[in-house]
């Protein structure tokens, strides 16, 4: 014989239909990720074939028209074709690595302070030692008293001691560079007393800020697969993908062709009287 609490189903819990619509969200995501990559490193690894094969062929028919340009501006000594043929050689010539030209002179905060002298006619000055104000040093001095580490309370004497070491630390390096605004501002933090901690967000809430989180990445890849499919090398991709070694077989049939007709060009040109 069943009781009537037997015979009742568990009723469900309130997150149970979110959580499962986050694993569900989850496991897409997840083959969704694996289609993109495999796609990206299908571009990528075509990418790298196409110009393994194909750059020195697109190179060769850079270098003859830049020649053609050159000879047919010799014989003709037209400033148009002498501008043509600058733009041309222009496009083969090497361009100086970024760090090459800039080594010494700049790094990701800008130029160096001996190069906005030397650009400036400015001689170079040595940085001055900073010798703390007289307020700066009673802040300092009315901080470090408040705030050591050894001043805190037995009851959350671990906690409290780590907040204590973060914050002199800071007051430290304020003082060390002299900054009485910055060593102000700490005294005001210090009496305004530790920032409450956070009320942690329930577990419905947590369930749906990661659905959000998944959805964000969704898109994001979707943009990613995006740019890749519109890309020029996913377009050749579409045109052969059971064999995309014989389209570049193909396509380099064409450029040597081109180069062989831009070679007979250039020989005319050079054999001319």
């Amino acid at each position: 014989m069943t009781t009537p609490e037997a015979g009742q189903s568990q009723a469900p819990r309130p997150e149970e239909r979110l959580e499962q619509a986050v694993r569900a969200a989850e496991q897409a995501l997840i083959e969704y990720e694996i289609a993109v990559e495999t796609f990206r490193v299908e571009v990528e690894n075509f990418a790298r074939l196409h110009e393994q094969r194909l750059g020195p062929l697109y190179t060769r028919i850079e270098e003859l028209d830049a020649e053609i340009a050159e000879a047919k501006a010799a014989r003709t000594g037209d400033p148009e074709d002498i501008r043509r043929a600058a733009e041309a050689r222009a496009q083969v010539m090497p361009i100086p690595g970024v760090e090459e030209l800039l080594h010494g002179w700049m790094d990701g905060d800008g130029l160096f302070p001996e190069a906005v002298a030397m650009l400036t006619d400015q001689p170079v000055r040595p940085p001055q030692r900073v010798r703390p104000s007289e307020e700066a040093r009673k802040l300092y001095r009315e901080l470090a008293r408040k705030a050591h580490p050894d001043l805190a309370q037995e009851e959350a004497e671990q906690a409290e001691r780590k907040r204590r070491e973060e914050f002199l630390s800071r007051v430290n390096a304020a003082y060390a560079r002299g900054d009485e605004a910055l060593l102000r501002e700490l005294a005001e933090e210090w009496a305004a007393g530790p920032v409450p901690p956070e009320r942690r967000p329930s577990p419905a809430e947590e369930l749906y800020a990661r659905l959000e989180w998944l959805a964000q990445r969704k898109e994001l890849l979707t943009l990613v697969a995006r740019e890749l499919e519109d890309g020029a090398i996913a377009g050749m991709l579409r045109l052969a993908p059971d064999d995309p070694d014989r389209l570049l077989d193909e396509i380099a049939d064409r450029l040597r062709a081109d180069i062989a007709q831009r070679e007979a060009e250039l020989a005319a040109l050079l054999g001319q009287d």
